[in-house]
Parts: C-alpha cells; sequence; structure tokens
C-alpha cells in the first residue's frame, strides 16, 4: 500500500513540476511578447512626431514659398 502510495505521490510531483515549468515558459513568452510590443509602440510613436514635424516644416516651407510670389 506504501509503494502505490508512494508511486502517486511521485507521479503528482511530476506532474506539478512539469506544469508549473510550462507555466513559468508561458508567463516568460508573454513577458517577452509584451516588451517587444511595447517597443513597437514607442517607436511608432516617434516615428509619427518626426513624420508630422517634417509636414509641419515642409507646409510652413511651402506657404513662405508661395507667400514671395
Amino acid at each position: 500500500m506504501t509503494e502505490n502510495s508512494k508511486k502517486s505521490r511521485d507521479q503528482a510531483e511530476s506532474f506539478f513540476s512539469k506544469t508549473q515549468t510550462q507555466s513559468m515558459a508561458l508567463n516568460r513568452i508573454i513577458s517577452e511578447h509584451d516588451a517587444v510590443s511595447q517597443a513597437r509602440e514607442a517607436k511608432t510613436a516617434r516615428l509619427r512626431e518626426l513624420r508630422l514635424e517634417k509636414e509641419a516644416e515642409e507646409l510652413a516651407a511651402a506657404s513662405k514659398r508661395k507667400g514671395k510670389r
């Protein structure tokens, strides 16, 4: 009877350990994905800001040229 109990316990511990490892791996993957997403969003926002600045400068330069004519 004790051998069955020990075997069941070992199997349960093995299953728990495997599940815990999978959970930790999944959490790591999710964290990495979140970090990549945040970096992409920050880069997109920076590029948008630079594009808008450039467009505003070009518009101002075009207005200035039209004013001279």
